[in-house]
């Protein structure tokens, strides 16, 4: 078996499908191997029976088993490759044995055996030898095949001696070690910045804990003393109970999710502090990027544990007892009359907003090619399959937006937008004056006044794209825009409550409601945008 495995290149293990080493092996009546999931999933999303390397049509689909010796040649295989983890040699032919060093001119690593020529021959000496290092190729110039060894500033890329003396003559370049020291100095503010996160929630876990252990003792010492109390405390005792119990599950959710975020920070900053030593230039500037940006973390500073407020009437003289419970119904009444109202004057709010309502339509002009569009104009979706259509100067190139056919420059509107079984949407009101051909960052300083919805999380596109704390994910929501006073609300129409605002806003141009319904996501974003009828 090892002589086979030893004779054979590793192409010969690999599925044609997922070009991966074969994961359970079949063989085709035409001969050809896959992996048993692969061919499987490939014949049910394809229309008829082919083979996927030879195009041989079955009338009936074939009934495939696991080729039991082609199994085991492949597990001898994987077992004489070299570990998880390391490098293998580019050149054994047999057993991939673990490679010494790579080489950035031949974009290859070599095992002991094989480096012996570049420390012999004279004209393999002076190949740039590095540590080895896996996917060489993305070290090297895709255009010049050269390695990358200069930082253009301008560009904020990687680049080779050829594209710095050709297309970035004119840019600001510097060495990679150069450029990797100031990265690392950031990387440093990174590190204490998180640290300082870490820090801050730190501090605010010891005083839920702290806060939970008073709860806990003032509980305790209560119930304790209830004990001793006529029948008629029962009902107190159970209440204390309950409230007990719901302030333990604020703590422990509290506490679960302090825990989570420092987990997270620790990680994160685990790998800023790995990074910042690494003397690997390119390996650096290329995952700076995504540890640059601090990650999404909740605003501690918000919460507030407040002490337990139990009633101190356990030992009070049976007299009190009956007036006691009386003022303690009254009071729950009065804060659900008082939490009624409020919900009742929430919704009278949104109902004075919808005196505002627009009819609005999608104009197909400025949408997106990716974008299907309903032939009411009232729905939108990513129809995955980019249309040939003319590059109109409205037509936006980059983002899968599309504009309003009304457009306004003065006094309120008010229109509401379906999100319902949505993964991802973006939507508000735009400036007529956005640049609707390259990349942007959509804030208010560009144009955008909107919400987006990513990994189940909503946020208001200002300068630091806000995370909003919201108890779930509205599916309708309400757009408020007053020209005048420069306000443009965002408001949760099941709920009837405000998510978002801003204010302040100094509109000058025309504004156009404008809407993404963002990537088709293999399905799972398939529902379209639905600009809703306000009722």
């Amino acid at each position: 078996m090892s002589a086979a495995c030893s004779g054979t290149s590793e192409h010969h293990f690999l599925c044609s499908i997922c070009l991966e080493v074969f994961t359970d092996p079949v063989t085709t009546p035409c001969g050809h191997n896959f992996c048993e999931s692969c061919i499987s999933t490939h014949w049910d999303t394809n229309v008829g029976h082919t083979c996927p390397m030879c195009n041989q049509r079955f009338s009936i689909k074939p009934q495939l088993k696991v080729n039991t010796l082609m199994r085991d040649v492949v597990s001898q295989f994987r077992r004489e490759a070299a570990a998880p983890g390391e490098v293998p040699c580019d050149v054994c032919t047999g057993t991939k044995v673990k490679a010494l060093k790579s080489c950035l001119d031949c974009v290859l690593s070599y095992c002991e055996t094989h480096l012996d020529l570049h420390l012999t021959a004279s004209g393999l000496r002076r190949h740039q030898l590095v540590e080895p290092v896996e996917n060489l190729e993305t070290r090297m110039c895709p255009k010049h095949s050269k390695p990358l060894e200069m930082f253009c500033k301008c560009d904020q890329t990687c680049v080779c001696l050829i594209c710095s003396v050709m297309e970035h003559k004119s840019h600001q370049l510097v060495p990679l070690r150069e450029e990797c020291e100031e990265k690392k100095v950031e990387l440093e503010k990174i590190e204490a910045d998180l640290q300082q996160m870490i820090q801050k929630r730190r501090e605010k876990l010891e005083k839920i804990r702290e806060s939970a252990r008073i709860r806990k003792i003032v509980a305790d010492r209560e119930k304790a003393e209830g004990v001793e109390v006529l029948t008629v405390l029962k009902k107190m005792m159970e209440t204390m109970e309950e409230q007990q119990e719901a302030e333990e599950r604020e703590a422990e959710d509290l506490i679960k999710e302090l825990e989570k975020e420092i987990s997270e920070l620790m990680k994160r900053s685990s790998e800023v502090e790995q990074l910042s030593c690494s003397e690997d230039h390119l390996h650096l500037l290329q995952h700076f990027c995504s540890l640059k940006a601090p990650p999404a973390t909740k605003d501690w500073t918000k919460v507030i544990v407040h002490p337990s407020s139990y009633e101190g009437t356990v030992l009070r003289a049976l007299g009190q007892l009956e007036y006691t419970l009386n003022q303690k119904m009254m009071k729950i009444k009065m804060m659900d009359m008082k939490k009624k109202k409020k919900k009742k004057k929430k919704k009278m709010k949104l109902e004075m907003m919808k005196q505002f309502a627009v009819d609005v339509t999608l104009d197909p002009l400025t949408a997106h090619p990716d974008l299907a569009v309903s032939d009411d104009g009232k729905q939108v979706y990513d129809a995955s399959v980019l249309k040939n259509l003319p590059d109109n100067p409205e037509r936006f190139s980059v983002y899968m937006f599309v504009l309003a056919k009304q457009s306004f420059s003065s006094g309120r509107f008010y229109f509401e937008v379906q999100v319902k079984g949505k993964t991802d949407w973006d939507f508000g009101v735009a400036s007529e004056t956005i640049d609707r051909k390259g990349p942007t960052v959509l804030s208010p300083q560009n144009g955008y006044w909107s919400l987006f919805l990513t990994n189940g999380n909503v946020y208001g596109t200002s300068n630091s794209h806000e995370q909003l704390d919201l108890k779930s994910v509205p599916e309708k929501v309400g757009v408020f825009v007053d020209y005048e006073e420069g306000v443009v609300s965002f408001y949760d129409v099941d709920a009837a409550a405000l998510i978002y605002s801003f204010t302040n806003c100094c509109f000058t141009n025309e504004l156009f409601p404008f809407f993404c319904p963002c990537f088709y996501g293999g399905g799972k974003n398939a529902p379209p945008l639905i600009i809703c009828q306000s009722k």
